[in-house]
């Protein structure tokens, strides 16, 4: 399987509904380190799984509506915790729709499968993958 790898990022604020939460459940900003990850099991003709500019231009795209904002005001996630889980499947449906489309610069049913990785630290991410 081959893999590329695009990184960008995103910095935003939220809280949470719940006591698991804890202090998570104030209004806390969070600075996300965002993968994309693309795979395919082969190589197109140029020799590449996607057009890299055309998949971190997706990704910045993505991301660019919650850059800044403070996601419990935004009419999309009403009522929902913007956990970084929720948040990478998010993401992943929204570059799903992209690649299968070929935005990415290679037709849909020639790649595998994407996956999105929110890094909230060094030591901690969440993600989500899936097959197109």
């Amino acid at each position: 399987m081959f893999t590329v790898t695009v990184r960008d990022h995103v910095m935003i604020a939220h809280s949470f509904k719940g006591d698991l939460f804890g202090p998570a459940q104030r209004l806390h900003g969070a600075t996300y380190v965002v993968d994309l990850r693309i795979n395919a099991e082969t190589l197109d003709a140029n020799g590449v799984v996607v057009d890299i500019g055309a998949a971190h231009t997706t990704l910045s795209e993505t991301l660019k509506p919650w850059a800044y904002q403070n996601l419990d005001e935004l009419e999309e996630f009403a009522g929902v915790n913007t956990t970084t889980e929720f948040l990478a499947k998010t993401a992943f449906d929204r570059i799903a729709a992209v690649a299968r489309s070929g935005g990415l610069g290679r037709a849909g049913n020639e790649l595998h499968s994407l996956e999105v990785v929110f890094n909230e630290s060094h030591v901690a991410s969440a993600g989500y993958r899936g097959t197109l």
